[in-house]
């Protein structure tokens, strides 16, 4: 449907103005977005995703001041063969303490970079072959025990 076809006064389209400022180039041209895009900004209520932010590994140097280097080992398929194969990589981290020996555990976090070459801080990790607590006896003779007494 046209505007001819529609029965309306002619005074109405008489006072729409057509020259606008950005017309004869008096305007001058906005480069940011007036109102923010709702689609772009992140959710507040969602954790940030911190991915690959921690590694582990063996202390393997230690001459540094205040740094040791760590090698993490991974295990990855074989692109070829589809077997599983460990991939050795070497990491220095900070030690500020200089408290690790070589041989220790310890557990990479990521951090702001200290260095060129470090951007991890080394952390502690208790060992897993702790003594275990001694179990409470329930104080009933062993059958092997009762059957010597008799």
């Amino acid at each position: 449907m046209s505007l001819l076809h529609l029965h309306l006064p002619l005074s109405q389209f008489k006072s729409l103005n057509l020259s606008t400022p950005f017309l004869h180039g008096t305007s001058a041209i906005s480069t940011k977005p007036s109102a923010p895009a709702s689609h772009h900004l992140r959710p507040t209520y969602l954790p940030p995703i911190r991915a690959m932010r921690s590694l582990q590994g063996r202390v393997i140097c230690t001459t540094n001041d205040k740094t040791v280097n760590v090698e993490v080992v991974r295990l990855a398929p074989h692109p070829k063969y589809k077997r599983r194969v460990r991939k050795k990589k070497k990491f220095q981290a900070h030690d500020p303490e200089n408290q690790f020996q070589i041989g220790d555990i310890v557990q990479l976090e990521k951090c702001k970079p200290i260095s060129k070459k470090k951007t991890f801080l080394a952390i502690p990790v208790p060992k897993r072959n702790a003594p275990k607590q001694p179990t409470q006896e329930l104080g009933i003779a062993l059958e092997s025990e009762s059957s010597s007494q008799v």
